[in-house]
């Protein structure tokens, strides 16, 4: 038996655990009618977990002291629907990060304030899942507490999302998705127009552009492209000049070396974008 430390709603609680000092419950009715030193069954909850880093559970109990338990309740009830939704545990940071992060976020919405994201949709382009995720979640989230949160918030939530998933610092994930945006802006300005966010070939490169980068963080390089390299860069001169380029911006912020396989890979991206904008002139 456990004993109920505080009761956030009628679905999750907070209760003591012997092992693990504090661990939050989560089931329907779970909360309802109970109050703090009630003893509660373990075996009640549907779900529990349990921050096992201490600095976490030190940040989750100062959430606590400024955000009402009814929205971390609310936010429980999400992350433990994420959970089931991608059959898979989440990193425990999730239940700070993104219930502080949202927190403010409606605070900043009812107060009159815009939400603006210029990464929106290289996010959705490059964690599609997570994105649709989201947008349920956000919507749940604003009918339950009376407001409409943004598609740019979307985003936001999509990557803390994809952060949770993978294990990755928030952080890296944000300069990966900026890093993104960047190469596409120095396309967009060699090639001379704005390429079609609709376009599957603007598809296919930012997500050729998500996957490069984490094969570079985490150095799982491609196979040899030689001869392909030298064939490149005879057909297709200004796009095989701009891959390098793009290379070494990617160098430059990762600060880590990109195999010269890439070019191969962004020449054809590149060259299939500018051909299509051709097609589409004549």
């Amino acid at each position: 038996m456990l004993a109920v430390k505080k009761v956030l709603n009628n679905n999750v609680v907070i209760a003591t655990h012997p092992d693990h000092e504090e661990v939050v419950l989560i089931g329907k009715g779970l909360g309802f009618g109970r109050s703090p030193g009630d003893e509660i069954a373990g075996s009640q909850a549907e779900k529990f977990f349990v921050l096992r880093n201490e600095t976490e559970r030190e940040q989750y109990k100062q959430l606590l002291t400024y955000i009402d338990e009814e929205f971390v309740g609310l936010m429980e009830e999400e992350i433990s629907r994420l959970e089931v939704t991608f059959s898979s545990s989440l990193n425990e940071h999730i239940h700070v990060g993104l219930t502080d992060h949202l927190y403010f976020a409606v605070k900043r919405i009812q107060d009159g304030h815009g939400i603006t994201n210029p990464f929106l949709k290289e996010t959705e382009l490059a964690y599609p899942k997570e994105y649709q995720a989201a947008a349920a979640m956000a919507e749940r989230v604003g009918n339950k507490l009376d407001v409409r949160l943004p598609e740019g918030e979307i985003g936001f939530i999509t990557l803390h999302i994809h952060s949770a998933l993978t294990n990755r610092d928030l952080s890296a994930v944000n300069r990966h998705t900026q890093l993104v945006s960047e190469l596409v802006r120095r396309i967009e300005t060699f090639l001379g127009f704005e390429l079609d966010r609709r376009d599957v070939n603007y598809l296919r490169l930012v997500r050729h552009l998500h996957h490069a980068i984490e094969r570079v963080e985490t150095e799982t390089y491609t196979e040899n492209q030689d001869p392909l390299l030298n064939v490149l860069q005879t057909e297709y001169p200004l796009c095989y000049n701009l891959s390098w380029k793009l290379m070494k911006v990617m160098q430059q912020r990762l600060n880590k070396h990109v195999p010269d396989a890439e070019a191969v890979y962004l020449t054809l991206h590149i060259q299939r974008i500018s051909g299509a904008q051709s097609n589409s002139i004549r």
